[in-house]
């Protein structure tokens, strides 16, 4: 959303914007709507800010994605947006062909102009069952924390996520061992050797960036805590880091 009201400002007129998404039909089931729902949202939105829109959604999983089902067309000035999407992907310690590595590959072949990344910063990738239960507990104690001060606890919305996406996330980082497992989180520094190894370069925020989520955020509480370090930025609650965003670019 905030992309479209950003390109619809700018004084030479907005560019043609075309939006491609992974929609995994076996996460569509799950929970309960397909992209296209999301597509037929921000195509309203980019209608009301008359931005020239075209939305696609490729029906298959982000272990099976080719470059073909992206529809890349000559010309385009490509960005790549991976928030909360890696960890779904298994990883060496699951699969010898390590689709985790493979994506980012797949990306770096593309050659985009950005990469945005966001995961959660939390370790539940290889740890065994104590640590992980010990990490789980840690993570998700300071999140509930963090939602009391912006969504009251009988709120639709928040009872909602809690019953369909936490608790199932809860059951699986627990419960489930093996490919069965696929809420599998790593921390940042991981990542950073993963991109790298891909063949990508950290791309730095803008100072602006992380003003603007301080002033956003602090409209809840001053719980809340923002942190740019080594190029990355963290949203985090109190003193537990919560969520880690950053950007990479190609190597040159």
């Amino acid at each position: 959303m905030s992309l479209i009201q950003a390109l619809a400002g700018r004084p030479e007129g907005p560019p043609h914007l075309r939006i491609t998404v992974i929609d995994d039909p076996t996460l569509a089931m799950d929970r309960g709507y397909g992209q296209h729902i999301v597509g037929q949202r921000l195509s309203k939105l980019a209608e009301d800010f008359k931005v020239p829109f075209e939305f696609q959604a490729a029906a298959v999983s982000a272990c099976d994605v080719e470059v073909l089902d992206l529809g890349i067309r000559q010309g385009e000035a490509v960005a790549v947006n991976l928030a909360f999407v890696l960890h779904h992907v298994p990883d060496e310690s699951v699969s010898t062909q390590n689709h985790r590595d493979r994506l980012l590959r797949l990306v770096k072949s593309i050659s985009p102009k950005v990469v945005t990344f966001a995961e959660q910063e939390s370790d539940t990738n290889t740890a065994a069952f104590y640590p992980r239960f010990i990490e789980t507990l840690d993570y998700y104690t300071a999140m509930f924390e963090s939602m009391d001060v912006a969504l009251l606890r009988d709120n639709k919305e928040r009872i909602n996520l809690e019953q369909h996406c936490y608790a199932r996330n809860l059951v699986n980082i627990l419960a489930c061992e093996g490919v069965e497992r696929v809420e599998r989180h790593e921390l940042l520094e991981k990542w950073r050797s993963r991109f790298a190894t891909a063949g990508f370069t950290p791309y730095p925020f803008s100072s602006m960036l992380g003003d603007e989520i301080k002033k956003l955020v602090r409209k809840y509480s001053d719980s809340f805590r923002v942190q740019e370090k080594d190029g990355a930025l963290y949203l985090g609650w109190k003193d537990k880091d919560l969520v880690v965003s950053c950007a990479w670019k190609c190597d040159s």
